[in-house]
């Protein structure tokens, strides 16, 4: 029988039916509530609104579940590869030998960038934020790569050319704003040591593969390839919804990652450890700032929005980071930092309390710094990352029969209608808000004339 759920309007009463997920989950379905009701919900962020019906992900954050495709995050990350993972994602299903054999041959033919392309790098100021670069180049490809007439098969050529492309192109904005001559990708290295290999090379000194590194890059890819519906997530849902070119789709989603609140959280982590090692502050002081509620200092890399236990990716990253700080045996005062801060907050009983675990953001970024990332390519990494699951989001969005242009409603609070006044008779009025313009001081600049 049918589950209904019950609204009571006035003297009517409606019934919404609930839709119930394969995990357990239970959603009201309310897509015929402003049809038959005249009402609409109100949920600032969407946090407990459902936008779409997916197979891709699935997440418990009480439980500390995260599945691709159904497979645990903790069996992808021991045996699997960035490679296999990106296919999971989009095509559903884990590929056969054969299917990553020619999956890794296309990525090969396809990591190259346009050499015209070079041009907008090298014109970028050279303090300009990678992450910037790299949305905007990824709109940019359109222009270069032009669609097919075959929508399946330009689909696929289009997703391929962006798992490939991004990489590079991450790794020549790095090489560029630093003035080091450009690596380009080796078809002999896989995607993960080829991108370390563009990082890193230089004539002078050639850039040995580790695999140690090699498997870290691939394990942090890995678990941040996709989170259900995140914000950058549901942006390139919500921008694919008005069937915009996925290239533009994916330049929405970098951008939405750059916010400091979604992709920028690894970065803030050793951030703060810099102005705690910089400014000498003991570590007792700054649990105590953290505990205190009055005191607007948060401590970045502890506890989750979602998970409500420790995130399951956290305990992968720290493995990772443990091999890392044990093989290179590093001697940084940020690292020693966020080793004494992990040891104190995980015994600590306020943070076992209110749940406040190191998340992924913690470990990752002590991994990224180890192996030599720059700070500022933190979430330029997180985005090649995350760029299959946008592209998954994307096409199950695409094709999906049921998936409507996003066009949220709102409850208009302003005013009701009014008179428009002419200016000569309007009175300037105070307000809470800070003015976009400020007054002109006309007698400052007697000469400018202010006719239309």
């Amino acid at each position: 029988m049918s589950e209904y759920v019950k609204v009571v309007i006035g003297e009517k009463t409606y019934e919404l039916p609930v839709i119930v997920g394969t995990e357990g989950e239970k959603a009201i379905d309310i897509s015929r509530l402003r049809r038959d009701t005249g009402y609409i919900t109100y949920d600032p962020g969407y946090a407990n609104t459902g936008s779409c019906k997916s197979n891709i992900t699935f997440m418990n954050g009480e439980k500390g579940i995260l599945r691709y495709r159904g497979i645990p995050i903790e069996e992808l990350a021991e045996k699997s590869s960035f490679r296999e993972v990106v296919y999971l994602l989009i095509n559903g299903e884990l590929p056969t030998q054969r299917q990553i054999n020619r999956f890794s041959v296309l990525l090969n033919d396809h990591s190259l960038v346009h050499e015209d392309m070079r041009t907008f790098f090298e014109n970028y100021p050279k303090r300009t934020h990678p992450m910037g670069i790299l949305s905007s180049m990824a709109n940019t490809l359109k222009s270069f790569y032009p669609y097919l007439e075959n929508q399946e098969e330009e689909i696929n050529i289009t997703v391929t050319r962006l798992i490939s492309k991004v990489r590079t192109m991450a790794a020549m904005s790095y090489k560029m704003s630093r003035g080091h001559q450009v690596v380009y990708p080796r078809p002999d290295l896989s995607y993960c040591a080829n991108f370390l290999n563009m990082m890193f090379h230089t004539p002078v000194k050639p850039y040995e593969i580790d695999p140690d590194v090699v498997k870290a890059i691939s394990v942090f890819w890995i678990l941040h390839a996709d989170h259900e519906q995140n914000a950058s997530a549901a942006v390139v849902r919500s921008v694919g919804s008005a069937k915009t070119n996925l290239y533009a789709c994916i330049s929405a989603g970098i951008s939405t990652l750059w916010g400091p609140l979604h992709g920028g959280a690894n970065q803030a982590v050793i951030n703060t450890l810099s102005d705690i090692v910089n400014q000498g502050t003991s570590m007792k002081k700054v649990i105590e700032r953290a505990k205190d509620k009055k005191d607007p200092f948060r401590l970045p890399g502890f506890g989750h929005r979602v998970y409500k236990t420790y995130d399951p990716r956290a305990k992968i990253m720290k493995r990772m980071c443990d091999t890392l700080l044990e093989k290179f045996n590093i001697t940084d005062p940020l690292l020693d930092a966020a080793k004494e801060l992990e040891e104190i907050a995980l015994e600590d009983e306020y943070f076992i309390s209110h749940n406040l675990y190191p998340n992924v953001d913690f470990y990752s970024g002590i991994a990224l710094r180890a192996i030599g990332i720059p700070t500022n390519m933190f979430t330029v990494m997180f985005a090649i990352g995350r760029l299959p699951g946008w592209i998954a989001q994307w096409r199950e969005n695409f094709y999906d029969a049921e998936s409507k242009i996003c066009r949220p409603r709102q409850i208009y609070m302003g005013e009701q209608k009014r008179e428009y006044i002419p200016i000569d008779k309007r009175e300037k009025k105070g307000g809470d808000l800070q003015p976009l313009f400020t007054e002109f001081q006309t007698d400052k600049y007697p000469d400018i004339s202010f006719q239309e």
